[in-house]
Formats: C-alpha cells, sequence, structure tokens
C-alpha cells in the first residue's frame, strides 16, 4: 500500500488539537503525527482543507443499518450494515444481538466467523455483544419476551465454547445464577455488561465485584430510585454514578437522552468514562415508516417516527437510527462539550473499555490507520480504515 499524508487539518489527538501538522499512514498502520506538515516522499497526499482529522468512531452497540440486521444472519447484509456506517465515521463496530432462541443465536456467531475477513470496505468488526437473554422482564423494553430468561450455565458456556469472538455480553445482573455468569465471563476475557435489569444497589455492588463494569445505553431499560415496602433503594442509575469505575455508554441521539441527561452523565462521569454508541437498528441510514427489530423471520414490529424507533403501540423506544457523527454533533451541541472530548468519547474511551486500545481509538503512531475526516458541522468528508479509503464525500476535494 502506498504512503497516505494527511495535512492541513485540525489533528485531534488525546491531548490536544493539532493545527498545521500531519498524519502519515504506512502499510494500514499510523507512522508518524507530526506537528509540522512534513515531506513525504510518493505518498497520496489528502489536502483535510481545514477539516479536523481524528481517530475514527468505534461503535461497540449496534444492530444493523441500511435495512438489514446482523440477526438476519445474512453475510452480504453484515457487510452492508458495515459500509453504512462507515459513510457516517464509524471505523469499528460490535456487531450486537438481541434476545432469541440459542440457535439463532450461534448462527450469528457462525456468520461473524465467515465475513471476517471479508469486510475489506466498511468498518472493522472488533468481535461480538450478545445482548440477553438473562434479562429483568420488567425492564425487557423492546427485547422479545418470548425469549426472556434466567442464565443457565450449560447453555452460556457452550455458546461461548463455540467463538472466539464474544468480547461482551449484557445482562441483568439481579437474577438467579446472574453473579456466576459475570465471574463465567470475566475468567474468558469477556465484558460483563448491566443491561434491562431492575437491580438495586445492594445488588450491583456484588455484581461490579464479579465483572459487571459497564452500563449498556444507560438510563435506558434499567432502574433508578425505587422504593419497597416505603424505603427508598438506589438503582442502576444511581449506581453506576456512585462507582467511579463502572464505566456507562449512552445513546446520545437527543431522544433517548435529552440534552439535561446528556450533560448530568458528562458531568458526572466524564469524557473518560462514557462511550457514545448507536444502538442502530435496521433502519438507520433509511427513510421512516414500519421496520422490524431483531431478524427478518421472527423480528419485532416497529415504526420509525421522529427519528427514533419505537414499538407500534408507541410504549417504548426500540432502539435507535442514530449514526455516530449525530452523537457527535449532539454532544457539542446539546451537551455542550468540546470537539476534543466528543472524539474521545466516540474512539479512545469506547476502545478502552473492550480492550482494543492498543490498537485503535487514536492518532499514535502504531496504532491502525483508522481516520475521519469531518467539518465543523460533523459532516463526514472521508473514512479510512487500516490505511483504504472506504468512504468519500462528493464535496471533499483530494489532490
Amino acid at each position: 500500500m502506498k504512503k497516505i499524508k494527511i495535512y492541513n487539518g485540525r489533528i485531534v489527538t488525546p491531548h490536544r488539537v493539532l493545527h498545521g501538522g500531519c498524519v502519515v499512514i504506512d502499510d494500514g498502520k499510523i507512522l508518524e503525527v507530526s506537528t509540522k506538515n512534513i515531506d513525504v516522499p510518493d505518498a497520496l497526499e489528502i489536502d483535510a482543507a481545514g477539516h479536523y482529522v481524528a481517530p475514527g468512531f468505534i461503535d461497540i452497540h449496534v444492530h444493523g443499518g441500511g435495512g438489514h440486521d446482523f440477526m438476519d444472519n445474512d453475510p452480504d447484509g453484515f457487510l452492508a450494515i458495515a459500509r453504512l456506517h462507515a459513510q457516517y465515521g464509524t471505523t469499528a463496530m460490535m456487531p450486537t444481538t438481541l434476545s432469541s432462541e440459542k440457535q439463532d443465536l450461534l448462527d450469528t456467531l457462525k456468520i461473524y466467523d465467515e465475513v471476517f475477513d471479508k469486510n475489506k470496505m466498511g468498518a472493522a468488526f472488533v468481535g461480538i455483544h450478545i445482548e440477553g437473554p438473562y434479562f429483568s422482564m420488567q425492564q425487557k423494553g423492546a427485547q422479545d419476551p418470548r425469549y426472556i430468561r434466567n442464565p443457565v450455565a450449560e447453555e452460556y458456556r457452550e455458546i461461548i465454547a463455540g467463538s472466539a469472538h464474544i468480547k461482551r455480553w449484557s445482562a441483568a445482573p439481579e437474577l438467579p445464577g446472574a453473579l456466576e455468569f459475570g465471574k463465567y465471563l470475566a475468567e474468558n476475557g469477556i465484558l460483563a455488561s448491566i443491561a434491562h435489569t431492575d437491580a438495586i444497589y445492594e445488588e450491583v455492588l456484588p455484581a461490579f465485584e464479579q465483572g459487571f463494569r459497564h452500563a449498556t445505553h444507560f438510563y435506558s431499560c434499567m432502574s433508578g430510585v425505587t422504593r419497597r415496602n416505603a424505603y427508598r433503594y438506589a438503582g442502576v442509575v444511581e449506581s453506576a454514578y456512585l462507582l467511579d469505575a463502572m464505566t456507562v455508554e449512552i445513546i446520545a441521539d437527543g431522544i433517548h437522552l435529552p440534552a439535561p441527561l446528556l450533560k448530568l452523565v458528562l458531568k458526572i462521569k466524564g469524557a473518560d468514562r462514557i462511550a457514545l454508541i448507536t444502538d442502530a437498528m435496521r433502519a438507520a441510514g433509511m427513510p421512516p415508516g414500519p421496520s422490524i427489530l431483531g431478524s427478518r423471520r421472527d423480528g419485532l414490529p416497529v415504526i420509525v417516527e421522529d427519528d427514533v424507533a419505537k414499538l407500534p403501540d408507541r410504549s417504548s423506544f426500540a432502539g435507535s437510527v442514530a449514526t455516530m457523527d449525530r452523537l457527535l454533533r449532539n454532544m457539542i451541541n446539546l451537551a455542550d462539550t468540546s470537539v476534543a472530548d466528543a472524539v474521545k468519547m466516540a474512539s479512545l474511551t469506547p476502545a478502552e473499555i473492550v480492550g482494543i486500545a492498543d490498537r485503535k481509538g487514536s492518532l499514535l503512531a502504531g496504532k491502525d490507520a483508522d481516520v475521519v475526516i469531518f467539518d465543523d458541522q460533523v459532516n463526514i468528508m472521508q473514512t479510512i480504515v487500516s490505511g483504504r479509503k472506504v468512504f468519500t464525500s462528493p464535496s471533499f476535494l483530494e489532490k
């Protein structure tokens, strides 16, 4: 691969924004980030035209997009989702499942294995996120109640043994057997995440100690302050605030979390503990109207309106239709955060949460050349994955 030099941009590093520097890419890796526009003989030069040059966005919770869902178990659909989200700055993603029959989940893991090496023109796959089926029925949200159940050791051990690509698993920690499940995940290098849960602090704390270190789509489908027999108890929301080391992920579409809550999460947890996620379902990048959450075969019918997916009776949101550029835009415009912190929540922080910060998440020499160029309104000009240009906006000129 020919060397690439990106210059004349505002380079977003973990420490500062560099003006007048350049990023040099060689063989899919970042060779150098210079504070000056250095000469790189025979390199393909990309003039960033004064736009931001940032590490590519990492979406650690995404179900689909462009009319496809990962649980359709269609290899072409996997690749189409990766291409769709790359248009919006995503350079790495964790395909995410939903509560389902065990065989459907095993089929999804099999398809992931089949397409992993074929994904050359979209956001890279960096592991599977299993969401469910071990959830609280009281906090099921749009998860299909037909498949919600308590953890079964024989089942989850079989699933984990069958794939080396499972990197995180979301479950409710208060369920019978959940603590043993969290411990088993930790022993196998899998991040246990708290989700769709009615737990109180007294249940969250031991779960945290057993490996539940992260909160899935924070605020959505989880308990807050509750009363039991007249006594108040802190819920999962308050627990995540109290436990400084617990990380959270937020759907910053402005709908799942309005501006005041975006500001509150940022104020308490900070950019080092927050990952921006789309939680996007198949309707992301598609026009509004009827859609399906989950697989085409037996997923739940939903309606997309007001820039969000809902159950047909409007009783619950049913996943997001957001893309990563929208999340950054909202954090800057609604939560009043800096571009640098918004980028951190979309790149370095999620990379650290899922254990890939050694190779992704920041523009540092030696890391994968995952780069996004965007303007002041966070319109994506170009997306580069491992040194390959996978998307270029028609309005962006190169030389």
